[in-house]
């Protein structure tokens, strides 16, 4: 087999979308013929942790650990909460922000960058150029976020002439949380010559949305390939649905920003205004949830019919999807996240659930339902639109149905066929 070393920062137990990726890229590459090695820190700072995931890593994996130097560890001395909380994406209103949370983004965008693991470059490419050349490893891939660690691909690809993929689970300057972060002009710019130098210089590049893969070509004539993220396992038999209670579940994040009022105004009409569907309906939230959003959902009068589990197992998660009979699916509504396409929504597809979904104008989203032959997304200010649906979905239930377009094409977004397309994408970088 080829070998082909993974830099990367996320892997088991850390918990939340970012290690999923490559957790199913490094379970399939044997199959089409590489052997992947894992290169990751030994001490992380992880703000979400599912230590079950740690079953999913084969015996026959390599994993490589080297120390890193985590701001965020020494940063919780001062707030543990926030920097809980901004390190896992969660940013407060600008005219609800503190001087601590004010002061931990300053450092973390103009002191930071690219971002608060930058300090692992210098001592992991160090390390990382005796070890490829005592293992004979000519090719490796970084990803990111952080995007720190393309620094180090960039570094050894400089040294050794290697090939080098760059892939990016979420864009560089142009993500919508870089507005936060209180950045000096020469901090901009600092930015953007290190994404510019890294599009330019890696070998090819990989991306998870059409967008993103769009603004890159503007900026870097490499070779780049979309390669979505997906779900993994079988499909089976969808659940039965449950009759005591309509669910309506959103799994994963939700951010301040990320806070669809139309939704939680449309739901709150509905229980005014239909009897059967105040006595069933349920909002059911698992996941890290701002305060802000938990107090808009309150003060729509949701109170009495939300339940907040919290941060879950993917095992937990997953069965929750099953259980719903609707999955909500929001993004934040500006221009910069229409290239996002959450990695949760692979999971509700295999869940066999019927999907609303609430995002910006030309989400990426809409070309992976339009593939499938799904009704596109909601924008923010349909609440109309977006209520009718709901009332839809609660007319199907209580007919004991669901409208669930099940198709073959969720084939292509399994995690195996995910990784052939890598490993063709490798095979032509040689």
């Amino acid at each position: 087999m080829t070998k082909v070393l993974i830099v990367l920062y996320y892997w088991p137990p850390a918990g939340g979308p970012g290690v999923q990726r490559w957790l199913k890229f490094v379970k399939y590459l044997p199959d089409f013929g590489y052997e992947p090695i894992v290169f990751a820190p030994e001490n992380p700072f992880y703000p979400l942790e599912d230590v079950e995931l740690l079953k999913e890593v084969s015996n026959d994996v390599q994993v490589v650990k080297y120390p890193i130097r985590e701001p965020y560890a020494y940063a919780k001395i001062f707030n543990k909460d926030k920097t809980q909380t901004i390190s896992s994406g969660i940013i407060s209103e600008k005219d609800k922000q503190g001087f601590i949370e004010k002061l931990l983004l300053f450092i973390r965008g103009n002191i930071f960058i690219p971002d608060a693991r930058v300090g692992w470059v210098k001592p992991a490419t160090k390390f990382l150029e005796s070890y490829l050349k005592e293992n004979n490893i000519t090719k490796i891939i970084t990803t990111g976020p952080p995007h720190s660690l393309h620094l180090i691909g960039l570094a050894l690809k400089r040294k050794l002439n290697i090939t080098w993929l760059a892939d990016f689970r979420d864009p560089w300057t142009h993500i919508g949380y870089h507005k936060d972060l209180f950045l000096l002009p020469a901090s901009q710019k600092r930015h953007q010559r290190l994404e510019t130098t890294v599009l330019q210089q890696a070998d090819a590049i990989i991306t998870t949305s059409y967008g993103t893969a769009e603004e890159f070509k503007n900026k870097s004539s490499r070779p780049i390939r979309v390669i979505t993220n997906g779900y993994d396992g079988d499909i089976k038999k969808q659940m039965p649905l449950k009759k005591d209670k309509f669910i309506l579940a959103h799994v994963g994040s939700l951010l301040t920003n990320r806070n669809p009022q139309n939704l939680w105004q449309a739901l709150a009409e509905l229980r005014q205004e239909n009897d059967k569907f105040l006595e069933y309906f349920e909002l059911q939230l698992s996941g890290k949830v701002s305060e802000e959003v938990v107090k808009s959902i309150v003060e729509s009068g949701l109170s009495d019919c939300l339940i907040n589990e919290g941060y879950v197992s993917v095992k937990k998660a997953f069965r929750f999807m099953s259980e719903a009979h609707l999955l909500s699916l929001i993004e934040i509504n500006s221009p910069q996240h229409a290239s996002i396409i959450p990695g949760k929504l692979f999971a509700y597809l295999k869940a066999q659930r019927p999907i609303l979904a609430i995002g910006p104008q030309n989400w990426d989203v809409n070309k992976i339902f339009e593939q499938l032959g799904y009704e596109p997304a909601f924008e923010y200010t349909e609440k109309a639109k977006i209520k009718a649906y709901i009332r839809n979905q609660f007319n199907c239930f209580l007919q004991g149905k669901t409208d669930f377009n099940s198709t073959n094409k969720i084939e292509d977004f399994h995690r195996r066929n995910l990784t052939r397309n890598l490993a063709c994408f490798l095979n032509e970088q040689e």
